[in-house]
């Protein structure tokens, strides 16, 4: 029998370097497919609980953030275009560049878990959102995606205009942030082992080797 990997990726639709680890992690799995078995889940997170649907000017809210000037932002986002290339996504990001609200997001994921394919959903929300500019608290456009991954649209429409997974949803977010969870991309092997933040696919190829029983775990360090 193979070893296996129980993953919970927590992550935000709105954040750049969920959707550069998601890659990185979905790599990972390939080549080491044959190797380790491995069991995908998604866990939700918002960074910005309280975004309007309409969205912030990203630019805007950084530099409200964290005090960076606009020219430091202009280099963060040159940085991100350039490590998502990298990750093999065509990041879009300019000055006009917004953040969305993204809970009504990851309820269509969660029902995804149930009535299709959540990775396949999960890395069309996070190209609509960083490759295509897409509004992704909009509901049409919701819906447009989850038809576009084969998913029911009049299911999915029906669940975006009621409450439906509301709580379920916001359940999750709450059980990962009582676990500490503070910041993402965070992804946890076996309900133990943590790594954080949008590694390559190289980074995650050693750390799921070692967490296997693959490959001797770092002296110094653990995952």
């Amino acid at each position: 029998m193979l070893p296996r990997l129980k993953i919970d990726y927590v992550s935000d639709i709105a954040c750049p370097w969920c959707a550069i680890g998601l890659a990185g992690l979905v790599e990972a799995a390939s080549r080491l497919q044959g190797v380790i078995e491995v069991e995908l889940q998604f866990q939700p997170f918002e960074l910005n609980r309280n975004m309007p649907p309409e969205g912030v000017n990203m630019g805007e809210h950084l530099v409200a953030l964290t005090g960076a000037s606009a020219a430091q932002i202009d280099d963060e986002r040159r940085n991100l275009t350039a490590i998502a290339a990298e990750a093999g996504l065509a990041f879009k990001l300019d000055r006009e560049t917004r953040i969305w609200n993204s809970f009504d997001a990851h309820r269509l994921v969660y029902w995804a878990e149930q009535a299709g394919d959540p990775l396949l959903l999960k890395t069309a929300l996070f190209r609509a959102n960083f490759c295509d500019g897409r509004q992704l608290s909009n509901h049409d456009v919701l819906t447009e995606i989850a038809v576009e991954c084969g998913l029911d649209g009049a299911r999915a429409k029906e669940i975006l205009s009621t409450e439906t997974y509301l709580d379920d949803v916001d359940e999750r977010m709450k059980l990962w942030m009582n676990r500490g969870i503070r910041g993402v991309p965070a992804i946890i092997f076996n309900e133990r082992h943590i790594v954080e933040g949008g590694q390559s696919a190289s980074t995650f190829v050693k750390v799921m080797r070692q967490i296997a029983g693959l490959d001797p775990a770092p002296t110094s360090a653990g995952a």
